[in-house]
């Protein structure tokens, strides 16, 4: 015996053609039970349980979709900061959401920038976004420069009396 002579008879097993008279055992009906609903085509019944309330109806409703929203573009200070060092950002020029868009770190800007706080700066920036996170703006002042926010970051909760 050779191993271009190994054949795979018996390890596939053949499909099974329905609809091809009684003597099949799957023939009449198809496998598909008795007539109506279910047995149409198109009709997939997800969710369906036999008449029982449904479990996504069961269960109960929570929470909700605030329409009113802001999706701002999270930018990192680390990556601002590989921009300038590759060239594509000026340290000099006011750096807002024209300036980041033209560089290629934000495709979209959407409601507007959120200046985060992840990495280290090197430079005099001056930033102008519409949100930053206080570790953000801790960073850009450490190094000197300047942080123009049009939503100013949230005021720690005080303690209720």
């Amino acid at each position: 015996m050779k191993l271009n002579e190994l054949s795979d008879k018996g390890a596939q097993k053949s499909r099974k053609r329905i609809g091809r008279g009684i003597g099949s055992g799957s023939g009449k009906t198809g496998g598909r039970g008795g007539k109506g609903q279910t047995a149409r085509s198109g009709w997939s019944g997800k969710g369906f349980e036999g008449g029982q309330m449904p479990l996504h109806r069961r269960l109960p409703k929570r929470g909700f979709t605030n329409i009113f929203r802001k999706e701002y573009a999270e930018v990192g200070l680390d990556r601002i900061e590989v921009a300038i060092a590759a060239g594509r950002l000026d340290a000099g020029q006011t750096i807002n959401a024209e300036a980041l868009k033209a560089a290629g770190i934000v495709k979209n800007t959407r409601d507007g920038i959120r200046l985060l706080g992840g990495g280290e700066l090197k430079r005099k920036l001056t930033i102008d976004v519409a949100g930053a996170s206080r570790p953000a703006i801790a960073a850009v002042e450490k190094a000197g420069g300047s942080v123009k926010v049009a939503t100013p970051a949230a005021a720690p909760a005080e303690a209720a009396s």
